[in-house]
């Protein structure tokens, strides 16, 4: 029979989660800046103090449970994901991958639709380079620019930018968050793309919609120049076969090597310079891996002392189901990004508790990696002080509040996802067996 464990020893094995957060919160708080404190720096705080919860233990079987969490399979498998996608990222930077990508963005946009085009190139570039902080420091002076020679609000056209950046954050197989969230459940890239696209699609057409709807602006976005097709090749060749189901270390290993060949072969990258991007790529993984690994062993010690039992039994005792669950998960993860200002380790932090839950109440993995990649990309494109929001009022130089209420994409995403929980339509997510 399982040990009915007791509030006060519940709390207290949960304790180090919440010392991280607090830390990092008033820290944050404290400067006026939540990019001032190294998330290395609070795991690593909340990690020692975390081998001080567990009774009964030398000092080495303590730390074992922290090398044990960090250290298991799946851990590893995310880390080198990781790096591989690091070295991906950059390789084709440099190639010219990414500016190929802009600029048939803007050269396809008609004259007379900006508003609409505008999101659908910020969607379509996003979705193509896995990162939403690139998205808007690429588009958001083109919409500036717009905005100054037409009239429209900066803030609206800024806006648009950023909630487009997030379709592609929430749903491209090279976006941290989509990594994190499908390993910490336990499901394939594709299976959590097929689930994602429920939600994350119809939001965006309703937001194209809306769009639309609204006054015609009548502007022709200044040339780039033209468009070097063969750098968006390893792109394409990264969504195609991730959809076609091949491995996903092996997609981001054969893609890097496409776009090396490809940038020698359009003498855009040089050997060397080719080696030299990967290890670029690698290197700005770094923080990331480090926090992953503190992440892993705090959790594993917060298992060990009994916190995850306890928060099933305390879910159990409240007459949980399924629906319940999926809207804990929702709610653990937007209050964490709150905290945190970062999706990913949002993601990462809670993704270990949204697994019991899911096991628990029998959600299909894709579901829940779904439900955590949605609802954090939510919270990120709200908060005034994300990254994000901070990157775009300061290229527009207005104000980041100025910019939320035109957040149209991330309230409508939300709304949708909330319909998908509680409503439960007869989607592919059914019928999907749990990743063990």
């Amino acid at each position: 029979m399982k040990e009915v464990i007791s509030t006060p020893k519940g709390l207290l094995a949960l304790s180090p989660l919440f010392v991280f957060l607090l830390l990092y919160l008033f820290l944050s708080l404290a400067a006026e800046d939540f990019y001032a404190v190294p998330l290395t720096v609070a795991f690593l705080a909340a990690s020692l103090y975390s081998l001080f919860i567990i009774r009964g233990q030398s000092i080495s079987q303590r730390f074992s449970h922290l090398a044990e969490g960090a250290a298991s399979p799946g851990v590893m498998q995310m880390l080198w994901i990781f790096i591989l996608a690091g070295a991906f990222a950059a390789t084709a930077k440099q190639m010219g991958a990414i500016d190929a990508t802009i600029h048939l963005a803007l050269t396809a946009v008609p004259p007379g639709f900006v508003l609409s085009s505008l999101f659908i190139a910020s969607c379509f570039i996003s979705l193509a380079t896995g990162t939403s902080v690139g998205t808007i420091a690429a588009l958001v002076p083109i919409a500036s620019s717009m905005a100054e020679h037409t009239g429209t609000g900066t803030a609206m056209m800024v806006a648009i930018v950023v909630g487009g950046a997030y379709f592609g954050d929430n749903l491209s197989f090279i976006s941290d968050t989509t990594i994190v969230a499908t390993q910490t459940q336990g499901c394939e890239m594709k299976d959590k793309f097929r689930a994602n696209i429920w939600i994350a699609l119809p939001a965006a057409l309703i937001c194209l919609v809306l769009y639309a709807l609204m006054p015609a602006v009548n502007v022709q976005p200044d040339r780039l120049g033209d468009v070097f097709y063969p750098a968006i090749i390893p792109y394409i060749y990264i969504i195609v076969a991730a959809l076609c189901g091949m491995n996903v270390m092996l997609v981001l290993a054969s893609a890097t090597i496409l776009a090396g060949l490809i940038g020698i072969a359009s003498s855009t990258l040089t050997p060397f310079g080719w080696l030299k991007a990967m290890n670029d790529g690698i290197m700005g993984m770094s923080e990331l891996i480090i926090v992953t690994l503190l992440a892993a062993g705090l959790m594993q010690v917060i298992r060990k002392a009994g916190g995850i039992d306890w928060l099933m039994q305390l879910f159990n005792s409240r007459r949980g189901n399924r629906k319940k669950a999926e809207l804990s998960m929702a709610g653990m993860v937007v209050l964490t990004d709150f905290c945190t200002a970062n999706n990913t380790i949002a993601i990462l932090s809670v993704g270990p508790l949204a697994r019991y839950l899911a096991l628990r109440y029998d959600i299909p993995a894709k579901r829940a990696a779904s439900i955590l990649d949605t609802f954090s990309c939510l919270a990120q494109g709200i908060i005034p002080y994300g990254a994000q929001m901070l990157i775009a009022s300061g290229l527009a130089a207005i104000n980041p509040l100025d910019i939320i209420p035109h957040l149209y994409y991330p309230y409508i995403l939300g709304v949708v996802a909330l319909v998908y929980i509680i409503a439960d339509p007869l989607t592919p997510f059914r019928g999907n067996k749990q990743a063990v």
